[in-house]
């Protein structure tokens, strides 16, 4: 298990929004339909997050970065688990389109620790090996999910939103507030049964016991 270090060659590269990435890091990532957010509501929170990133330049410390996510990926977070859009990943068809992806290499392009597929969104708990890119992983899921999701929807067209929030993991503490996260996402959600699926690895069953 590998953490982010300040000490370590960081890579940046953009979509709509930024992502730093370095060599077999440890990710926690959110990817979300395309109908997940109000047009008018990501707009807001675009334009604040733009503002307050051209105030507060990287490198940050650890207190900056902790504000950074309190104002911004905790409040995405919300808004996701309000229920926004068609929520098709209640389905149990589509769900089993969702575990059938993330365990396709798993152990060779990756490493999965946990998920958690939400009515509209998904988050994943992970490792990168050495010379893994987190984009092409990110849209091998994406595209082979939508292809399969949209047959069964009998539609065409983008499933998902272009780009994907990501965040890597810090330390053992981080990891764990991670996983817990995962894990009683759906209860803050106040989801029934069948309206997510959640997977941990064994290990992290243990370390959550």
């Amino acid at each position: 298990m590998r953490f982010f270090s300040d000490d370590a060659e960081t890579k940046v590269t953009r979509n709509q929004l930024p992502h730093w990435q370095q060599e077999g890091a440890t990710y926690f990532v959110t990817w979300r339909l395309k109908d997940s957010i109000p047009r008018a509501m990501m707009d807001e929170w675009k334009r604040e997050h733009d503002d307050w990133m051209k105030l507060n330049p990287h490198p940050w410390t650890d207190e900056k970065e902790e504000e950074f996510h309190r104002k911004f990926s905790t409040r995405m977070d919300r808004i996701l688990d309000d229920g926004h859009g068609e929520c098709v990943l209640r389905k149990s068809e589509c769900q089993d389109i969702i575990a059938e992806s993330l365990g396709m290499f798993d152990g060779d392009r990756f490493l999965m620790h946990a998920w958690v597929a939400m009515p509209n969104h998904v988050h994943t708990l992970f490792s990168m090996p050495e010379g893994g890119k987190l984009e092409k992983v990110l849209c091998g899921w994406k595209g082979n999910t939508a292809k399969a999701i949209n047959v069964i929807l009998g539609k065409r067209g983008a499933l998902w939103q272009k780009d994907y929030f990501d965040r890597m993991i810090r330390d053992w503490d981080h990891l764990y507030r991670v996983t817990r996260y995962i894990r009683r996402n759906p209860t803050k959600a106040h989801l029934p049964e069948g309206d997510y699926k959640l997977y941990e690895a064994d290990w992290v069953k243990k370390m959550l016991e």
